[in-house]
This record gives C-alpha cells, structure tokens and sequence, in this order.
C-alpha cells in the first residue's frame, strides 16, 4: 500500500479519505463473524456496541455524527485490543414524519423511506464508520415486521396481549387518531379542529405484570443513575390504601352504580379525616350520570373530552371542576362528600376518582380556593401556623407532622396513622393496602397507515381471529398516499377483503398498525441473527446482553422501558436466555449552537442559521449586536440551544465533510467535551481541528522516509533525548489508555497533542525510537480519526511490521521508559521561585544542596550572599534563605 501513496505535505483529505474508505470496502473488512479466533486459535472475547437505529429523515444531523463517532471510537479501540467487535446499524423506518412527508409531496411513503435511507448511508460510509452492514435492519421491510407479528400474535395466545376500549385524541376533520405530541393547544396539528377524546377499542400489551421486575432489574444495571431514576418515577412503585365510598345512586334499571362503591387510592390515607370533595373523571360512570338531568354538566364533561389525555399537559393545564350534585359517604364518618368532575382526572388512571383533601395537596388546595371549598387542616407541625388562604410546603410534609382534628388519629405521626386508618378501613370492608404503579399498560393500536399491521382478522361469525402464522407477515401496501382523511388501508380493498381463517367467511383485515416502539424494542437482536428463518436464532445467545449502548437522554424512558419488557417476554417464552437487553448505557450530551432571529411584524421570529449571521464582538470577545450577511438586517441574539430545525441553528455535517474532511468532524466533535456532556458548536474549534490533523500530516511526510528505513527494534544504547521523548510519550499514553477505558476521548484527543508536540519538538531522536513513538501516536489516534491515521501508517511502512492499522496490536505502555535517571526540581531563594535545576533521580541531599547552589539561576538570585540555611522539599523543590 505504501508505494500506492504519494508523500506530500500537502493535506488532501479528500483523496486521503476516499482511500481509506475504498481500502476497507473492497475487503470487507468490517463483517463480523461469531467464530473470530485469535492468532492462537482461540476464540475472542465478544463485545456488542450500538448506538440507538436512526429514523430515516432524510440526512444525518451533528447529534448523529456525535453519537456514531463515539460507538465508532469504541468499536476500533476495542478491536485493536484483541476484541471480536460489533458495530451494526439499521433504520428505525416507520412512523408519522414519513406519513407527514407523504401528505406534504404526494409520494408513498416507502419511496420517500428509502430514498432518505439511500443517502443517509453514503453519509456514513463518509464518515469512515466501521460497521457491518451484512446485518442491516429497516423495520419497514416484511422480513422484518413478520416478527413483530408473530411475536404479538405469541403474547395474544399467553394473555400478554389483549384488547380493550381505550381513551385517544381524536381529530374529527382528518378522521384519524393524534399522537399526544399532535395536539396543540388542545387542536390538531394539521387540521387545526378541535380535538375530542374517544374511546375505540384497540390492542394493549401487559407491561404492568413486569412492573416491580422492571423496577428491581434497574439495580445491577450500568446506567447513569438519572436514568435509572427516570425509569423508576416513570414505573411508580406507591403504597397506599384502595377504599370505597359509599353511596346509593341508582342507574335507570334501578341497580346501584358500582355496586355503591366509589373506590379511589391515595399514599395519604392519614389525612382521610380532612376530605371536603372528592373528584371523578369526565368518563366515571357517575359523571355520566349526573350529566343526563343536567346540561350544563354534559357540556363541562364533552369541554374535558376534548383536553389531552397527556399526564404531562394535566399536570399544567388549569385544573377546571363542576360539581355533580350526588353525594358520597366517608368510610369512616359517614359524612356526606360532595361529588365533582374535575378535568385533570383521567378514567384510565386508578379508578378514575381522586379525594380531595385541600389542606394537604397543593392541586387540591388551588381548586378549592377558586370554586370556595371548605379546607380542614388535619396535620401540623409544632410550632407552624397553618393558613388556609395561603399553600405552604409543609402543608404536604409526611416526615415531621402529627395527626390533627382527626378524633382517634390525632398524635399519630404518618405511617402510624395511615396503618389505623388501613386496618379500620379494612375491618369495614372498604378497602386494604395496596402496592399500585404509575406504569400503565402499553397500548399499541395506532390508527395510522405506516406501521406494522395488526395480524387480526374480524369476522362477523367469529369476532377477532388472529392470522395463522404460516401466513405471516401481513404485507403493509408500499404504495398508499395519505390524503389527510383518514387511515388510506381502509379504502385498499386489496388489503381488507380476506377469509375468515376459521369458518371461512368473507372477513376484513385489521387496518391498525402497531406503536413505532414495538420496532425499536428488538431490533438490536436482528442484528445479531440475520437471515435467520426465527425471530432471533443462538447467534444472538453469543452476542446479547448488549455491552454497550449508546442513545441520547429522550429515550430514557419509553424506548428503553419498552425494550427491557420486550425482552423479559422474548426470555418467557423460551427465545432468550437473559433479563436484560443492555448491561451498560451511554447518554450523550447534546450538541448545541448559537441562535439568532429576526423579530417580525406579526409578532414571530424568524430563526437565522448562525452561518448567515455577522456578529460583532466587543474587546474581550462577547456579541454586542449581529446582522444578516445578506441583507445588512439587525438579527437579535438569542441563547445557546440545542441545535434544531425549528431554531435554524443545525450545522449541515456533509458541507462540514466537504469542507474539512470526516476526520476533522470526528476530531472536533470528540475533543470538544466530554461524551456525556453538552457540546457547544465552535466555528473555532473546527479550525483547530483542521490545523491539528494537518500538523500531523506534515510530521508523517516529513518524516516517513527516516521512519520506513528504521530498524524495527531499539538502539541498544539510548540517548538523553531518545529517553526524553520516550518518557513523555509512554507517560501520555499511560494516560490515554486510562481514558479509553472510562470513555473519556476528549482527554485522549489532549494526549495525542501532547504527543505531537512532543515529537515535534523533539529534534535528535534516533530513527528506532522516532518510529516507535509516531507508531504509539498514530494507533492512540486511529479510532478517532481513522482516514487520516490510516493513510501515515502506510506511508511509514508500519503494516510491514505491525499488520493492518485496523487490527494492528494496541500500543503498551513499557514502564522502563518511564524510570527517570533525572528530574527537575524548582529553585526558590528566599521562598521566591527563581529558576530550576537537573540532578539524578537517586542524588542524596548533599548533591542536591550542591547542585541547587551552583546553578546558575540561584547564583544570579544569591548575588554572591552566602546561604544561611537550605531546605528540600524531595522530588519538588530547594528552597535558599540568604
């Protein structure tokens, strides 16, 4: 390869990267196979690393680029080591951004899919990524989502699955179900109408029986803690108490409503002795009730129908209420308590009622201060005046309040009372204590085109019958185009019209697709089985638990619950042989950029991409004030954010590849910060980057001749300054080698310029050694820029010798290198630094103290003033008092 290469000082990271890129592409050299053995025919030691698949939107974006980098990074160092690395990739290829693409240009979108995918991988084959992609996956291709089916079809026959009537935003003009990210301002994203809640029957997956597995499985985890966290507020483990109020409102037949029963739950069963209301969503069967005989209630219920059934937006929203006019009793005094419907109680959360106790609940304080509802205190705390008009914090405390104005209770603090209150409620036969979640089971029904279909069919005889599985997959048509009216399968008749596989009716399909999520939660397992005529086969058995996955903090939730619970099921069934998917996780930290806008007439802002901005800074280099380059026209400066489309503040990575080269992207995004941290974008920090890259290429040409030529092994014999340079370069790469293993590769990007100017500076090396330390740097610095690492390892004539830069043998640390016969100790004369002195690293004090006074900087300080008194700091410093 070497004679292939023409030395030239001249950097061209086009044609320097085009063959590196074609070099590894023409050998295949990233397949992986799960038979790798070493160069002692053993087999290697596994190592699965995989960032989360991409959606496929068209091109990559910086966070992209970042993320990959840092898998990338990984995967090279840890092949070098001897591992038997995989880095796949695949396209997380369904969902509603395609269906929006599809309505917007009048394409399928399967064609707009897979044009984005197209050029998405050219941009990753650019960026030198070392994937395997003999293991691609798109979640839009049958042999993929056949698996999703049957898996589905495996938890219908188990129980796992099911079908009930569930709540959804439901857009009345567009006909169609609205994602809760849809909905804005209460209307629908595109339509605008006014968004009602329904209730339509669709398929849920039982999450919630792997509830406290999924809660206790996060313990032995790698995971940041503040993911861990997410997940378990997410879950929500709560002890309380379930308990009825009575009541004797009847139906129309004359039967009790419940069976008399109102049952609520709540962790504060010690303050039941301060409950003035109790609230019940739009949807309780007493609210329907109450609202036949009046109006005005129907009208204030149809008002809570249309709100968002997101927990978040409840949360925030203004908490509205009108009461009932039907009237419970409290379990324990038997008082009445009147009924009202509130907005911000949801049907499918508990039972869909709440009590209300103002004096000790905020949201419930706020709501009977504005519809006047009586507050009683029944917990305080020494010393603390309670005030009704007025929430304090303390109002909520369970840690340090007693019972108040509680009969029997008072002076209980609240564990103790919510016992008693437990055990007389239980001795009532109201209620019990009870463990509940927050987790709610998964609905997976989406009444969307782009997804994988449901296989079932409805019959009229039969009902719901699923798909035998010797017919699977059920084919999703690539060729619909979403008017906007609706799900288009319900007009393929090719796609509806079916037999009954039961009695062999005329039957219609299933035209709900499933959640994207159920894409996402297995994928990482195709990847290690692919081709196989089973949902994963034993290859997957070598490779998984994963050992490192690598995904932004977004997904610390859903994506990543959905996965754990996808494989517990895949593990009951007899398909895997582990608990959980991924033994460790990395979250890395945005990348963010300055944003800049124009204030518009109509009250808008005009978002401004940085790179067409002029800002003018003052003398310490802050902005003052910025301009369109266009136009001249004043551009307000906004804050460093994200970067986003809807900020205009993204930065087109293939123009920065055009410009600079994917090793100066790679280098730049891995110096910048930390992989866990925010990265802020520097138009600065990019050109250093470049100026780096370049100083190497110019070290390597200069010195590829002297390299090449060298003896492979050392002198026998070496001088000072070969020991000099050979210290400091194994003492960095001590270091480095420390920082790839806690992944911290900004601090290994430091040493790799710690290592250049040392071997810059370093003029009279013999060649042995200036061969062994470029040798050190190059493969230090190939995982991150590997095009260019590549390239001045051939040139050098290292793959004689060393093989292949990609699995060339990781450097070693040789700790004789680092023994020194010398060290520098600081001169100070009257406790003033004044210079340094040499002296042998194993000189006793008298040497020292002999050497530290005829030195040349002490002689200059001293001034011919004899010494009083000389004190040594060993290994640090002389001090002379004159």
């Amino acid at each position: 390869m070497s004679s292939e290469v023409t030395v030239s000082k001249e950097y061209d990271h086009r044609a320097i990267e085009a063959a590196a890129n074609a070099h590894w592409k023409s050998g295949d050299v990233y397949r992986v196979d799960e038979n790798a053995k070493d160069s002692n025919g053993k087999p290697k030691k596994k190592y699965y690393a995989c960032s989360m698949l991409p959606y496929p939107s068209g091109k990559l974006h910086m966070g992209h680029v970042r993320n990959y980098t840092i898998n990338d990074v990984m995967t090279r160092q840890l092949r070098m080591q001897g591992y038997n690395v995989l880095m796949p990739m695949g396209w997380d290829a369904f969902g509603m951004p395609a269906e929006n693409a599809a309505l917007n240009n009048n394409v399928p979108p399967a064609a707009w899919t897979y044009d984005n995918i197209a050029y998405m991988k050219k941009q990753m084959d650019a960026m030198g990524l070392a994937i395997d992609w003999s293991r691609e996956v798109t979640t839009c291709k049958p042999e993929y989502y056949r698996w999703n089916q049957w898996l589905f079809l495996k938890m219908l026959e188990k129980g796992i699955a099911y079908r009930k009537t569930q709540v959804v935003n439901w857009d009345p003009i567009d006909q169609t179900v609205l994602a809760n990210e849809q909905v804005i301002d209460g209307r629908g994203w595109r339509s605008g109408a006014l968004v009602e809640k329904r209730e339509i029957p669709g398929y849920y997956l039982n999450i919630t029986s792997y509830a406290e597995e999924l809660l206790s499985g996060l313990e032995g985890l790698g995971w940041p803690e503040r993911v861990k966290l997410m997940q378990q507020n997410w879950i929500g483990k709560s002890f309380g108490v379930r308990f009825a109020f009575t009541h004797d409102i009847k139906d129309a037949d004359g039967q009790l409503i419940q069976d008399g029963k109102m049952y609520v739950f709540t962790t504060r069963a010690d303050t039941i002795m301060g409950v003035t209301f109790c609230a019940v969503a739009a949807e309780h069967p007493l609210a329907t009730y109450a609202a036949k005989t009046n109006s005005a209630l129907a009208a204030f219920i149809e008002k809570c129908k249309q709100g968002s059934v997101i927990e978040a937006d409840l949360a925030t929203q203004e908490k509205e209420g009108m009461p009932t006019g039907l009237k419970v009793k409290h379990p324990l005094t038997g008082e009445e308590v009147e009924v009202w419907v509130g907005n911000y109680v949801l049907m499918t959360y508990g039972d869909g009622a709440v009590m209300g106790v103002p004096a000790h609940d905020e949201r419930d304080f706020a709501f009977a201060l504005k519809y006047k509802i009586a507050i009683k205190q029944v917990m305080a705390i020494a010393n603390q005046e309670f005030n009704a008009t007025a929430w304090q914090d303390w109002y909520a405390d369970k840690e340090t309040v007693k019972a108040v104005n509680s009969g029997k209770y008072d002076g209980l603090g609240h564990a103790d009372a919510v016992q008693a209150v437990a055990k007389d409620i239980a001795a009532l036969g109201l209620g019990e204590m009870k463990t509940t979640y927050r987790l709610r089971d998964w609905g997976i029904s989406r009444q969307r085109y782009w997804g994988t279909p449901i296989p079932i069919i409805h019959c009229e005889s039969c009902g719901e019958v699923p798909v035998p599985e010797k017919d699977l997959p059920v084919v999703l048509p690539e060729d619909c185009v979403p008017d906007g009216s609706g799900n288009p399968l319900n007009k393929r008749e090719d796609f509806l019209s079916c037999t009954c596989p039961s009695c062999g009716k005329p039957a219609r399909r299933e035209t709900d697709t499933m959640d994207t999520f159920v894409d996402s939660s297995w994928y990482f397992m195709r990847y290690t089985s692919p081709g196989a005529n089973s949902m994963v086969d034993a290859r997957n058995d070598y490779w998984m638990p994963m050992d490192q996955y690598i995904g932004g903090i977004e997904h610390a939730i859903l994506h990543l619950l959905y996965a754990r619970f996808w494989t517990k099921v895949m593990r009951d069934l007899g398909l895997v042989k582990f608990d959980e998917p991924f033994s460790n996780l990395l979250t890395q930290g945005m990348v963010l950029n300055d944003t800049y806008y124009i204030d518009e007439p109509n009250g808008r802002k005009t978002w401004v991409n940085p790179d067409d901005v002029a800002v003018e800074t003052d003398d310490k280099g802050r902005p003052i004030s910025a301009k369109h380059k266009a136009t001249g026209q004043a551009v307000q400066i906004g804050g460093v954010e994200k970067m986003a489309k809807s900020k205009n503040n993204g930065i087109d990575p293939q123009s920065l590849i055009d410009q600079y080269g994917a090793d100066t992207a790679r280098l730049f995004t891995m110096f910048a910060a930390p992989p866990e941290q925010q990265l802020e974008w520097s138009s600065s920090g990019v050109e250093g980057a470049s100026r780096f890259l370049r100083r190497l290429w110019v070290y390597g040409a200069t010195h590829a001749a002297t390299i090449q030529s060298a003896a492979p092994n050392l002198p026998a014999v070496l001088s000072d300054a070969d020991q000099a340079l050979r210290l400091e370069i194994h003492g960095v790469l001590k270091q480095a080698n420390f920082d790839y293993q806690r992944k911290q590769y900004n601090t290994v990007v430091s040493a790799t310029m710690k290592m250049l100017n040392a071997l810059e500076q370093a003029k009279t090396v013999s060649p042995e050694v200036r061969r062994e330390t470029f040798g050190i740097l190059l493969r230090v610095l190939y995982p991150v820029v590997p095009h260019i690492t590549f390239s001045l390892w051939n040139t050098a004539g290292y793959q004689t010798q060393l093989g292949d830069l990609l699995d060339a043998p990781w450097p070693e640390v040789d700790e004789s290198a680092l023994v020194q016969n010398e060290i520098t100790l600081m001169i100070q004369v009257n406790g003033k630094l004044r210079g340094q002195v040499l002296v042998p690293v194993d000189a006793d004090k008298a040497t020292i103290e002999s050497l530290a006074l005829a030195s040349e900087s002490a002689q200059k300080a001293m001034a011919g003033a004899p010494a009083k008194k000389v004190i040594i700091v060993p290994g640090r410093l002389v001090n002379i008092v004159i």
